[in-house]
């Protein structure tokens, strides 16, 4: 019988290879959360069982419990390996999991017989063709009538999918299928953050960020077992909607290039073309007047954009998806560089507003017109500001990234 993982295992974050038997190349590890499935468990440990051997491979069934039910006893009387846990979300369960999986491939999901963990062969082909993550897909498999609520199939999964692709120009069917499998290494890449239901959309983001090689297989999905209740059911009708709203929230704050960049060359370029029109005075183009009012907008425009492009970059080089592009933008934009470029916008613009302070006290104080150098001037002021703010955070940031990647 596998041994019994206690918590004590994990305070004192011991690697479990003296416990556990070694496993060969290309074995497969299951790993799944379970939270009081006593009804189901025992069944769903053989269902793998039984997966494994069709499939051709040896591996482990890892079980991550939280459970005050009998479950943990059932899965290793039928021959998993349970690793007990505290109740902390699901995204915690797989984190708390990450140093107990052996196995090079790892197939992720539900024990409450909802997937069809028996047909495990095409997520395991997949990886064995060189994909290093691979999603189930119920809406090109399979839902047993009653197994998917009528919100989530018509409207929540297929919503928040699209927002995702649209995001992440990525192109899945059924981002919150439970039920996925990934190379160790990939799983190691994605550094699973989140604690609760959002890690399922932190993985399939995380994976369009990374540039990791993804398949989708059809899955089929069936309705909980007579007596059983789901566990959004358990927690009451409100809980889908947060489960959607967290996983909203998890995409957009790893989307810095959406919803900042993008936008910011835009800004950026828009209002640079404005401002650098207006810089020597009022201009008529196809019959209309550009005059201070544009300049005001161009400058607004420039230097939003400019500081949504400066945040978008800083978003990057916290997440470091990309770390040769981040490599070679520190290798060129050094400190001093950026200095340098700072100084120079203020230069420019502190010598245009030394122009119009002339003019200020040759005219005795008043000016009789508006002196569009003087406003191009102040925005080369803040843009050098910014220049310089954005140097100091960008280098204390990467270095302390280079620092712990040590």
């Amino acid at each position: 019988m596998p041994p019994h993982l206690s918590p004590e295992t994990i305070t004192r974050t011991e690697r479990p290879s003296a416990r556990l038997r070694p496993v060969s190349t290309k074995t497969v590890s299951i790993v799944v959360p379970c939270l009081n499935e006593e009804l189901v468990i025992g069944e769903f440990v053989d269902w793998c069982k039984e997966g494994l051997k069709a499939a051709g491979r040896e591996g482990q069934i890892l079980i991550i419990d939280s459970s005050t039910d009998n479950s943990p006893a059932i899965a290793e009387a039928h021959g998993a390996e349970v690793l007990r846990v505290p109740k902390r979300g699901l995204g915690r369960a797989y984190i708390d999991a990450l140093p107990y999986v052996r196995g090079d491939y790892v197939i992720m999901g539900d024990c409450d017989l909802t997937y069809e963990f028996r047909d495990i062969a095409p997520f395991v082909e997949k990886l064995d063709a060189g994909n290093d993550f691979v999603m189930g897909s119920r809406f090109r498999g399979s839902i047993e009538p009653g197994a998917m609520p009528k919100l989530h199939r018509y409207f929540g999964t297929p919503v928040t999918t699209w927002i995702l692709n649209l995001i992440y120009g990525s192109r899945y069917s059924d981002i919150h299928c439970g039920m996925r499998a990934m190379t160790r290494e990939a799983l190691n890449r994605i550094r699973l953050e989140s604690q609760s239901w959002q890690y399922a959309s932190e993985m399939v983001l995380k994976a369009a960020q990374l540039r990791l090689k993804v398949a989708e297989v059809p899955v089929k999905f069936y309705k909980d077992r007579e007596g059983r209740l789901s566990h959004h059911k358990r927690s009451g009708w409100l809980s889908p909607w947060i489960a959607g709203w967290i996983n909203l929230k998890v995409m957009f704050l790893y989307a810095p290039d959406f919803f900042v960049k993008k936008p910011g060359w835009l800004m950026f370029f828009l209002g640079l073309l404005l401002t650098t029109g207006l810089a020597a005075g009022p201009i008529h183009l196809f019959g209309i007047g550009f005059d201070l009012h544009w300049m005001l907008l161009g400058t607004t425009l420039t230097t939003l954009g400019y500081g949504a492009l400066q945040l978008g970059t800083l978003a990057r080089v916290f997440y470091n998806f990309e770390p040769r592009k981040i490599r070679r933008l520190a290798n060129w934009f050094t400190f001093d560089r950026g200095c340098v470029i700072s100084t120079a916008l203020a230069g420019v613009g502190f010598l245009l507003n030394g122009v119009l302070l002339v003019n200020w006290f040759r005219s005795s104080l008043l000016l009789a017109h508006i002196f569009y150098p003087g406003l191009y001037g102040l925005m080369l002021i803040v843009l050098g500001f910014q220049t310089f703010m954005f140097t100091l955070l960008f280098h204390m940031i990467n270095n302390r990234r280079e620092d712990s990647d040590a």
